[in-house]
């Protein structure tokens, strides 16, 4: 079961005018990613995806460059089913064989941003291979799954003060979600702003609906604080990703300050900043990215250390079907995970880029258990919308 050939694309698909919202990241008029294929010397094709933007838009020509010529070719002639062999080849570059032996990670300057981008659509690929050549999928070669759906939650939620409550009604009704997660910070620009839009949220939607909050690490400490004093009564589920990545001991500070958990990792890469983060005490929730973070490999090792440290793990899952079937594998096998997060906002890269409904039913959602992930990719929508840079 060697590596046969690599090819990466940047897919770009339009999103339809009457479906587009703003945020932070301004107008999304496109979802965009790094799609990734890789096929073995047997006819074994397994699927990947990498990010480097945590909106649904971004430019992938780097990301694609790299996939193409500077990992692929690493790749040609490694056993597919050698996963943490080539994860940490990837990682520890040029001293991958000293690391070995010494038993102890020694990567180069690189070792972050677009290179675990390219390590995570890989990473995914691979065990989408190794699944479909046991004919088993990906969290029975996990350790198995604990439950075959579970709970998820709406993300989505950008509608001013006199209109979030029906958006978010509106999520509720069309999955039966049990939680909605609605976007604040530097959207609404001052805090009190923010505020005013959680308690509309909060007034529509009643106690027993959770509500989450996500700042997109727009916030100061300071205004992170003057949101949280001021949306206090609220009963928040978790403010998420208050402040930058880069300032864990701020986030830490904000943490204190409040009895609103914390939820943050979608800016993080390697089980080496979810350690920084748990030890800093600056979070309750990690959350990952599949996609971006060090795929399936590195999620399962940042689940670990969740769990290690008593806290929870709910990935971030805004992205295309790759990166989002990684995830319901890698929840149904963390004993750490407990939560869904199901794309509410206008998501053709899951629901057109695959030939399987993804849906929600009764605010839950299945695990798949076709082998590897469990998609099939629709490869004449996938030609149809490569961006050629």
């Amino acid at each position: 079961m060697r590596i046969k050939d690599v090819q990466a694309w940047w897919v770009r698909i339009p999103i339809e005018t009457a479906k587009q919202h703003r945020s932070d990241f301004g107008r999304l008029t496109t979802f965009d990613s790094a799609i990734l294929r890789i096929e073995t010397d047997d006819g074994l094709v397994g699927w990947g995806e990498g990010k480097n933007a945590a909106g649904s838009a971004g430019e992938y020509a780097a990301l694609v460059h790299l996939l193409n010529n500077e990992v692929g070719p690493k790749l040609i002639g490694r056993d597919a089913g050698d996963i943490t062999g080539t994860w940490e080849m990837l990682y520890n570059g040029a001293r991958h064989e000293s690391a070995a032996a010494a038993g102890h990670a020694m990567p180069g300057l690189s070792r972050r941003g677009l290179t675990v981008a390219a390590i995570s659509a890989v990473d995914i690929a691979l065990w989408d291979i190794l699944g479909k050549s046991l004919g088993q999928p990906v969290w029975q070669l996990l350790g198995g799954r604990k439950a075959d759906r579970l709970p998820a939650y709406a993300s989505g939620g950008w509608a001013p003060a006199d209109a979030i409550g029906d958006q978010l009604r509106s999520y509720i009704s069309s999955g039966g979600f049990k939680a909605v997660k609605m976007r604040v910070g530097a959207m609404d620009g001052a805090p009190h702003v923010s505020a005013t839009r959680v308690k509309a949220a909060r007034e529509a939607l009643g106690p027993d609906v959770e509500i989450m909050v996500d700042a997109h690490g727009t916030y100061t400490v300071g205004d992170a604080k003057r949101f949280m004093h001021l949306a206090e009564d609220c009963d928040l589920a978790w403010f998420e990703e208050p402040v930058i990545a880069d300032d864990k001991p701020g986030m830490a500070e904000v943490r204190a300050a409040s009895t609103i958990p914390i939820a943050a990792g979608e800016s993080e890469t390697t089980r080496f900043a979810f350690r920084d983060l748990a030890v800093h005490g600056a979070v309750d929730i990690f959350q990952p990215d599949p996609a971006f973070c060090g795929g399936i490999t590195e999620a399962m090792r940042i689940g670990a250390i969740a769990s290690a440290f008593n806290l929870r793990f709910a990935p971030h899952l805004w992205a295309g079907a790759p990166c989002f079937f990684a995830g319901l594998h890698i929840c149904a096998a963390s004993p750490a995970s407990f939560i869904i997060e199901f794309s509410l906002g206008a998501n053709p890269m899951i629901h057109d880029l695959v030939e399987e409904e993804v849906a929600a039913r009764d605010g839950m959602v299945e695990i798949p258990d076709r082998p590897g992930l469990g998609f099939t990719i629709s490869e004449k929508f996938l030609e149809a919308h490569i961006h050629r840079a």
